[in-house]
Order: structure tokens, then sequence, then C-alpha cells
């Protein structure tokens, strides 16, 4: 399976692509950096997977348009019309879209929600992240998830604390604060590695499949 890596020189394009030299069914065909012309080295893949900026969205899908290509994407921090153009762009091509791609964070989403069904209203939810200083979008990508799917069982706003400091990969944990009782879910990423891996599974998950816009559960099946 040919690759394009999209944000390559990046710290997650740099873990995916040491991670890829150890899986003989993927060959990182083409790399792109800021600066980068796209279109050329969408015409040479089978997926490409971005790990770059927002502001790339609209070239990478007008480029994978073009050429007919099958897009994960893992960058975060879209606005809500580059949101709309991965929308567009998936009545035509299959898209991956996660705010992460970890197995266990993805199970985490699963039992957000069905907590907060089980716990009932007299649970408050509160979303804490931390991540290192140098991730520029605050709340991150995860968190923002996270609060869409409490959001849509609770009807309410969501409260997200987010904390950036130090070398921390990721850390999310919700608070569900009753009376008398607290419970607390946490997922903590011990290194990247964990969101490489599943951006390759869903890479080779997506080949072949029919246009739609897509989410890391339904690669994993929940």
């Amino acid at each position: 399976m040919r690759v394009l890596l999209i944000g390559a020189a990046g710290r997650m394009g740099k873990t995916v692509l040491h991670l890829a030299q150890s899986d003989r069914k993927i060959e990182i065909a083409a790399r792109c950096d800021l600066g980068d012309s796209i279109e050329p080295a969408m015409k040479n893949c089978d997926v490409a997977i971005d790990f770059s900026q927002a502001d790339s969205i609209d070239e990478i899908c007008r480029a994978a348009l073009q050429h007919g290509k099958s897009l994960v994407i893992g960058t975060t921090g879209h606005s809500q019309q580059q949101r709309k153009t991965m929308e567009e762009a998936a009545h035509l091509v299959p898209i991956v879209l996660a705010s992460n791609f970890s197995v266990g964070v993805n199970v985490l989403f699963w039992l957000a929600q069905k907590a907060a069904e089980l716990l009932g209203p007299d649970f408050n939810p509160e979303i804490v992240e931390t991540h290192h200083k140098m991730k520029k979008d605050a709340p991150s990508g995860t968190a923002k998830t996270l609060a869409e799917i409490l959001k849509s069982v609770r009807d309410s706003e969501i409260p997200i604390q987010s904390i950036r400091e130090g070398d921390v990969v990721g850390e999310h944990t919700i608070n569900f604060s009753g009376p008398g009782e607290s419970l607390e879910l946490t997922h903590r990423a011990a290194n990247r590695g964990i969101f490489a891996l599943g951006a390759l599974r869903a890479a080779k998950w997506i080949i072949n499949k029919p246009p739609g816009l897509y989410s890391m559960q339904d690669v994993l099946g929940l």
C-alpha cells in the first residue's frame, strides 16, 4: 500500500514514518511538508495520511478529489468551514477523520457515552486535558470529541479545562461528580506510537471502502 505522508517533518509525521518502515505492507511513497505541492504527490499513492496543519485541508481535499484517493486525517483544530470541506469531499472519496487514533481513547469515547447514560442527570461531567506546551489547539480535538459525545446525552455544554505543560503526550480525564460520590475515566498516552499505529491501521482499512466520512470507531468496529 503506497502512502502519501503529509506533515512528515512534524512529531506525528516522524513517528508514522518510523513505524511504517517496519511494516512490510506499507510503503511511504511520498512526503509533503509546509510549502510542498500536494497534488503531484497525491497522484502516485493509494491513501494519504495527514498530520499537518488545519489550513492545509482545502488543498488536500482538492488533490484527493482530483485523483480519487482515500484520506486519513489526524490533524485537529479545523474551522467549521474546513469541516464542511471534508464532509463534502467525503461524498466522493472515503475519509477517516479522527481527533485521536488511539484504541484506548476510542474505547474511552464509548465508555463516556455509556457512563453519561447510566449515571443520569445527577452526575455532572467535566473534562480535564493535558498536553505538551507546543500543542497549538486548546481544547484538543480529543477533548472536543468527548464534549460532543457527552453533550449528545446531556444536551448541555460540557466544561473543559486545558493544561499545556512540559512534554506530556496526552492525558484526558472525565470527572462525573454526583451526590456523595464521583467517577473518573482517564486515558494516558505514554508515547505517540499509539496514534501512529492507529493511523496506519485506518489507512489499511479505508482502502476500497465506499465514499463516506468514517471515524476511528468505524475502523475498530465499536
